[in-house]
């Protein structure tokens, strides 16, 4: 309809209808105008054109669509009153004081967080509780830093997106997040309870650029669903009165914090100089609140991405001279176009048909050095033959550089394979160590019988340290292994005969002792369990204060006498069984699933074993020669913040199921590499 001239000067009436809360009355000059909240159209507001072409509107405006408008009206009306005055901030200078905001999806965290929920921001009430509980939630799970809700233009965009949000200070930001860290800790505690396996421990030393140190324990275990979990349970700061012969009272202080230590099976340290004497008083501890398994090596592991970084500092250690030379001949041919040029143009003429550019390292990634290496080596002719051309190339190496550059670099490529194979998946299950970690053990022996002496005296440094580690954990490693159904014993055998040569046989028997102990073991508390005399939820037996009961002894007694009939045990029949087929789908948690009830007891053991960490290196500093780092925003928080941070950041992305931990580091890395 046409607006009319209503230019007399008349006292305005109070708007009583109900469809000016879907309006907005504005005069311009002597004209009034309606604007619709949902469209911006202007229709007349004249007192004198009635309502009814505005429920006409109304009837069909598309951008009336299931959202009460009243929530929105009402904050523009408190908008004045804002003790936080954002009206003059803008970030478009084209932005017009009049536009509205439109309704718009956004995403819901529920306390009770499931799946993210897609919302309309305007079917249900503004809820400032629920919405300060979701900026903590965000914060936490993306590692944002918690002044971040202080931010200037963070409070401009929320403003504008709800108009309603109170913010809160620092302090309530850091409040809410510890309230979460009280929550999500019970649920984690409540799961671990209910466990029926039993869980291993891993430890991680952290430091920061400020020097501080830190230790990070994390559970691992698998579920009732045979999935592998992790979960970081503690990421305690050390200060300078924690010495190392202290480490064991900070681990078990861990333990018991969340009762653990009666459920615990293994625990798996990242270096393996830590030590025995440290292992020994933890498992001294432990051992006066749970049953002491009898096979204690599989209580004490060493991390095995750390063994391969340790190896591989030995032989950068080593060929020092000999890489500061590769890495200066490279920088000065690629110095400028003109020497690149003549350079490309010798390796041309001595038959050098590689596709591959000289590339310099990462002095701190390994890896990087080891590719560097092997470009270098395929352009060797030219380096030699460029000596002759350009005079001022000073950094040539001599040939037996070169023969110990390409020793080393095939050392280097190995350890590079197998690194990859044991981090390429970020929970990887115990049984994959076995076969890569004993070619090692060959190829350490084969190198060691070297003829060179540069090459034979790093090889049993190399080895040196490579004895310790698999005098820890072989029989841990050749347990698991034997509970993947494609190898079984004939994977021990195979390596063992390499190994060990003419006494193979009594190693082997040693491994073979080692797994029946242990099944033995778990074949009692399988009866104790059946006759309600272990903990609620675990796998093995407590030590009981009960004295009612005066048999227990004879559970054993029984087990132990029974060995000699017929009846064939589960590991008996497991290991009698043909090895399963070996492909590239093989899940051995899904086999062990559907094999539960064939083998009840092996199972229960087998969900032990191969929830072991035998390795503790975060596959995106599997090739880091630097340690784990925390970050400066994280440093400079209170211990208690600091590590309901970290545990809860942790509980949350496991929950999130699709969340990619690695994505989100490159946005904000929480660890970083040193120098």
């Amino acid at each position: 309809m046409e607006i009319p001239n209503d230019s007399g000067a008349k006292k305005p009436k109070r708007l009583t209808s109900v469809v000016w809360n879907h309006f907005e009355r504005v005069r311009k000059a002597d004209i009034c105008y309606a604007v619709c909240v949902h469209c911006n159209k202007k229709l007349s507001g004249s007192s004198n054109s009635g309502t009814t072409h505005l429920r006409n509107h109304l009837m069909r405006c598309l951008k009336r669509s299931n959202f009460d408008v009243s929530q929105l009206l009402a904050a523009k009306r408190r908008k004045k009153d804002n003790t936080i005055s954002l009206a003059n901030i803008s970030f478009d200078e084209d932005q017009r004081k009049e536009e509205y905001i439109k309704p718009t999806t956004i995403i819901k965290f529920e306390h009770e967080h499931k799946k993210d929920e897609i919302t309309n921001f305007w079917s249900s009430k503004f809820d400032q509780e629920r919405s300060r509980f979701d900026l903590a939630r965000m914060i936490i799970l993306h590692g944002y830093p918690l002044a971040m809700a202080e931010h200037i233009g963070f409070k401009v965009f929320v403003k504008n997106l709800q108009p309603l949000f109170e913010f809160v200070p620092y302090s309530g930001v850091e409040g809410s997040c510890m309230e979460i860290y009280r929550r999500e800790k019970e649920k984690v505690s409540d799961m671990i309870n209910k466990l029926h396996g039993r869980i291993n421990l891993s430890i991680e030393m952290w430091s920061s650029t400020e020097n501080s140190s830190y230790l990070c324990s994390a559970a691992h275990y698998i579920d009732e669903e045979w999935t592998l979990q992790k979960k970081i349970l503690n990421f305690v700061t050390l200060d300078s009165s924690h010495t190392e012969d202290m480490l064991p009272e900070v681990i078990i202080k861990c333990l018991s914090e969340w009762d653990i230590d009666c459920k615990l099976f293994a625990i798996t340290l990242d270096n393996s100089s830590i030590d025995d004497d440290i292992t020994l008083r933890i498992k001294e501890r432990i051992s006066q609140k749970r049953p002491f398994l009898s096979t204690r090596q599989l209580l004490d592991i060493r991390s095995a991405a750390h063994l391969l970084n340790s190896i591989v500092q030995d032989a950068m250690d080593a060929l020092q001279g000999v890489i500061k030379k590769i890495r200066e001949s490279i920088g000065y041919v690629r110095s400028s176009q003109v020497i690149l040029g003549k350079f490309n143009e010798i390796a041309q003429h001595a038959g050098i048909n590689t596709q591959k550019a000289l590339i310099l390292d990462c002095p701190v990634l390994w890896n990087t050095t080891y590719h560097m290496l092997e470009t270098a080596l395929e352009y060797k002719t030219a380096f030699s033959l460029f000596q002759e051309h350009d005079p001022s190339y000073s950094s040539a190496l001599t040939e037996e550089e070169w023969q110990w550059a390409s020793s080393v670099t095939g050392y280097l490529k190995l350890l590079v394979e197998i690194t990859s194979i044991i981090t390429g998946s970020r929970y990887p299950t115990a049984n994959i160590y076995f076969p890569e970690i004993c070619d090692i053990h060959i190829n350490l022996i084969d190198w060691c019988k070297s003829s060179d002496s540069f090459l034979s005296s790093l090889a049993l440094k190399m080895k040196a340290r490579f004895d310790k580690y698999w005098s820890k954990c072989s029989l841990a490693l050749a347990v698991a292994a034997i509970l993947d159904p494609r190898f079984k014993m004939k994977l021990i055998e195979y390596y063992y005969s390499q190994i060990y040569g003419s006494t193979a046989l009594d190693r082997i028997k040693e491994v073979s002792d080692g797994i029946k102990e242990l099944f033995n073991a778990y074949s009692i508390c399988s009866t104790m369990v059946d006759q309600g005399s272990a903990m609620p939820g675990s796998s093995l037996p407590s030590t009981s204060n009960d004295t009612r009961d005066r048999l227990k002894g004879f559970d054993k007694f029984l087990h132990e006498t029974s060995q000699g009939q017929s009846v064939t045990s589960d590991l008996d029949k497991y290991l009698e069984e043909p090895i399963f087929p070996r492909n590239s789908d093989f899940n051995i948690l899904n086999w062990w699933k559907v094999h539960t009830p064939r083998y009840p007891i092996l199972s229960m053991m087998a969900r032990d074993i191969l929830g072991t960490p035998m390795s503790t290196v975060a596959p995106e500093l599997a090739f880091s020669s630097g340690g784990r780092m925390l970050d400066p925003a994280r440093n400079s928080l209170n211990p208690e913040t600091r590590q309901a941070l970290i545990c809860t950041q942790d509980w949350l992305r496991n929950e999130s199921g699709d969340f990619n931990p690695s994505a989100s580091a490159s946005a904000l890395p929480l660890l970083i590499e040193s120098s």
